[in-house]
C-alpha cells in the first residue's frame, strides 16, 4: 500500500475530539494515509465535529460547502464527516449534502479503515451505530513516534445523566468505562514517547468505574508510572465527586490542583428543570470540602445563562454562586435548543435577555480570573515547557493550575518541568523567570 495519500482531519469541540482525531489518523494509518494541515493537498477530508454549542450542524454544512470546488478539481478526493454530528444527522447529511462518502459515529470510528475500502470502491459509507465490539480493543497500539509532553487519555465516555438541554447521551451512548489494565497500558505507551502529563477524559469522568476504587483508584495506579509527572482529568458532574476522589486531590503529588467541575446555573429552580439533580448548595459544600483536601486548588465552570423559566431572580441566584465560590477560571454560554432534548421544546427567552445575561456574569467571571491570575505574581510555579514562543529564547508551558506561562529559557528545556517565578500577569498569560 503506498504511504503517499494524505489525511486531513478538522477537530471542533472538546478535548474528547481532538483524542478521537488523533485515532482516527492512526486508524487509517494502516491504509497508507500521512497527515497534512491543508485540505488542498489531501487525498481525505474528515470533520470530526461536535453537537454541544449552537448551530453546530449548520456550521459542518457550512464547512463542508467550501469544498465544492475542491472535490470537483479532485474527483477522487473523499470527504467524510465523524463525531457528534455525524451521530445526529448521519442520513441527513448524506442526503443534504451529496459530496460527502462516508458518516461515522464517535463510537465506530475504528471500522473507518473498511469504511475507506468502500468509498474507494465507489460506495457511499454510513455507520452511526452503538456497536457491541470495544472500538479500543480494535484500534491498534499507540504509535511509539516521539510526541509533545501533553496529551489526552480517554478513559470514559458517554452520559447518564440526561441533563434537559444536553444531547450528550444521544451522541456518545450511556456511561461506558474502560477496563483500567487498557488505559494503563496506553499510558505506558503514551509515557514512554515523551509524554510527560496526562488529561483522563470522559463525559463524566468521575464516574469512571474501570476501576474497582473508580477514578482515584486509576490516578494511584497512575502514580506509580515512572516517568509521568504529572496527572490531570475532564470533565466531572458534582454528584460524582467521591470522597477517595477528593482526597487524592490532597494527597497525590502527580495530580494537578486545578479542578473543571460545572455547576451550570446557581438557582435550585433551573437546576431542577435542567434535571442536574443537585443543589447550590450542595455544590458550594462539596467545594468546600474539595478546598479543605486541596487549599490552593484553582476551580473552573461552566454556566448556562437564558435556560427556558429562568427569571432575573434565578440569574441572580447564579451571580450569588460565583460570588460565594470564586473561579479561577470558567465558561460560560447562552442556552441553545439542541432537537430532541426535553428543554427544547419549551418557550425560549428573548435574545437580548441572553445575552444581557451573559454579559453581566461574564463580566463577573473575567474580573474573578484576572485576580486570580494577578494572586500568582510573585509565587513560584512548576511550568511544563510545551513549546517555543514567538520571540527567540522563549518557551512557552502551563503551569500546575493550567496557567499559560512564558519565560526566557534555553530550548533543552522543552518536555521538562521547572521551577519559575512569576514576575507579570497579562490577560491570558503570566510572565516567569526561571529559578538558577
Amino acid at each position: 500500500m503506498s504511504a503517499s495519500k494524505k489525511l486531513f482531519i478538522k477537530t471542533y469541540g472538546c478535548q474528547m475530539n481532538v483524542y478521537d482525531s488523533e485515532r482516527m489518523a492512526e486508524a487509517l494509518g494502516g491504509k497508507g494515509y500521512v497527515e497534512t494541515r491543508s485540505p488542498d493537498d489531501a487525498d481525505m477530508i474528515l470533520l470530526n465535529t461536535c453537537h454541544i454549542r449552537e448551530k453546530a450542524a449548520e456550521k459542518v454544512y457550512s464547512e463542508l460547502g467550501r469544498y465544492k470546488d475542491l472535490k470537483a478539481e479532485k474527483p477522487d478526493l473523499k470527504i467524510g464527516v465523524a463525531g457528534c454530528v455525524a451521530q445526529a444527522e448521519g442520513e441527513e447529511i448524506m442526503r443534504r449534502q451529496p459530496l460527502v462518502d462516508l458518516v461515522v459515529g464517535p463510537q465506530s470510528y475504528h471500522r473507518l479503515p473498511a469504511m475507506e475500502d468502500a468509498v474507494r470502491g465507489g460506495a457511499k459509507a454510513l455507520d452511526t451505530d452503538f456497536p457491541e465490539d470495544d472500538k479500543f480493543d480494535t484500534l491498534k497500539k499507540r504509535s511509539k513516534a516521539k510526541r509533545g509532553p501533553t496529551a489526552f487519555l480517554t478513559v470514559q465516555e458517554g452520559c447518564d445523566k440526561f441533563c434537559a438541554f444536553c444531547v450528550v447521551p444521544y451522541t456518545r451512548g450511556s456511561e461506558v468505562s474502560r477496563p483500567a489494565d487498557r488505559v494503563l497500558r496506553e499510558a505506558r505507551e503514551l509515557v514512554e514517547a515523551g509524554v510527560k502529563e496526562l488529561t483522563l477524559l470522559g463525559q463524566n469522568v468521575n464516574a469512571y468505574h474501570g476501576h474497582e476504587q473508580g477514578l482515584a483508584g486509576l490516578i494511584w495506579e497512575l502514580d506509580r508510572i515512572d516517568g509521568l509527572e504529572r496527572i490531570r482529568f475532564t470533565t466531572s458532574h458534582p454528584n460524582d465527586m467521591d470522597d477517595a476522589l477528593i482526597a487524592a486531590h490532597g494527597t497525590c503529588a502527580k495530580l494537578m490542583p486545578y479542578l473543571h467541575l460545572p455547576v451550570q446555573s446557581g438557582s435550585d429552580r433551573i437546576l431542577k428543570a435542567m434535571n442536574r439533580k443537585h443543589t447550590a448548595e450542595s455544590y458550594i459544600r462539596l467545594i468546600e470540602q474539595i478546598r479543605a483536601a486541596r487549599p490552593d486548588l484553582l476551580l473552573s465552570g461552566d454556566f448556562i445563562v437564558g435556560f427556558p423559566g429562568e427569571t432575573e431572580a434565578d440569574f441572580e441566584d447564579t451571580m450569588a454562586l460565583v460570588r460565594e465560590v470564586h473561579y479561577g477560571q470558567a465558561y460560560s454560554f447562552k442556552y441553545s435548543t439542541r432537537p430532541g432534548t426535553p428543554a427544547a421544546e419549551k418557550p425560549q427567552l428573548p435574545d437580548e435577555v441572553m445575552n444581557d445575561r451573559l454579559q453581566r456574569l461574564q463580566a463577573l467571571l473575567r474580573e474573578q480570573q484576572q485576580a486570580s491570575q494577578a494572586s500568582m505574581v510573585g509565587r513560584e510555579v512548576k511550568v511544563l515547557f510545551e513549546k517555543q514562543g514567538r520571540e527567540a529564547g522563549q518557551l512557552i508551558g502551563k503551569s500546575e493550575y493550567l496557567h499559560a506561562v512564558y519565560a526566557d529559557a534555553p530550548v533543552e528545556l522543552l518536555g521538562q518541568v521547572r521551577s519559575v517565578r512569576v514576575v507579570a500577569n497579562s490577560p491570558n498569560s503570566l510572565k516567569g523567570e526561571l529559578y538558577v
